[in-house]
């Protein structure tokens, strides 16, 4: 293992093996680590439905505290664990406030309520793109991501698929004439 010259604890990178992120993060646990895995929760469409899941911002990778007091021999076998990230010959060291961020930023996901869902025949504004500001009608969704709206274009309905982030709901009363 490579040296560490400072007695503070500091946040390191760990590459997990392909798909045994939460695993590792148990396994780490259960060693009583101080490990951190930045989650996010997200609205996918599954069989149909809009869900709220929660996902890994890093796949593949955790965050672990440790200390030069620390005992590292057991994470090269602990279950899950691949590697150490390095930088120079030594694991890489993440800033305390980029942490605190990323802890930040995954608390938001959790606390913000989840969109009511749309529902056919909803007004919509596209807010990005090249076909910003257009309004449109909701159709459905298409796939995870995208939606189908009918816009009123070249005077013809036109059903148009776009990204999900590029629209949102029109405000009540707010008209704009083109």
């Amino acid at each position: 293992m490579p040296v560490i010259s400072s007695d503070q604890p500091n946040w390191y990178l760990l590459q997990c093996k392909p798909r045994q992120d939460e695993r590792a993060h148990l396994n780490l646990l259960q060693q009583n680590y101080v490990v951190f895995h930045p989650q996010l929760v997200s609205e996918r469409v599954i069989r149909g439905k809009r869900q709220r899941v929660q996902e890994s911002l890093f796949p593949g990778y955790l965050f672990i505290q440790l200390s030069r007091d620390d005992n590292w021999a057991p994470l090269r076998s602990t279950r899950g664990v691949s590697r150490f990230v390095e930088f120079n010959h030594g694991p890489a060291t993440v800033a305390e406030h980029v942490i605190e961020h990323l802890r930040a930023r995954c608390l938001e996901s959790t606390m913000s309520e989840p969109d009511e869902a749309l529902k056919p025949g909803e007004n919509l504004q596209i807010v990005s793109g090249p076909l910003a500001p257009l309004e449109g009608v909701f159709l459905g969704l298409h796939g995870t991501d995208r939606v189908m709206i009918l816009l009123q274009f070249l005077n013809r309905e036109q059903p148009v698929c776009l990204p999900l982030s590029v629209i949102e709901r029109q405000q009540a009363g707010v008209h704009t004439y083109n």
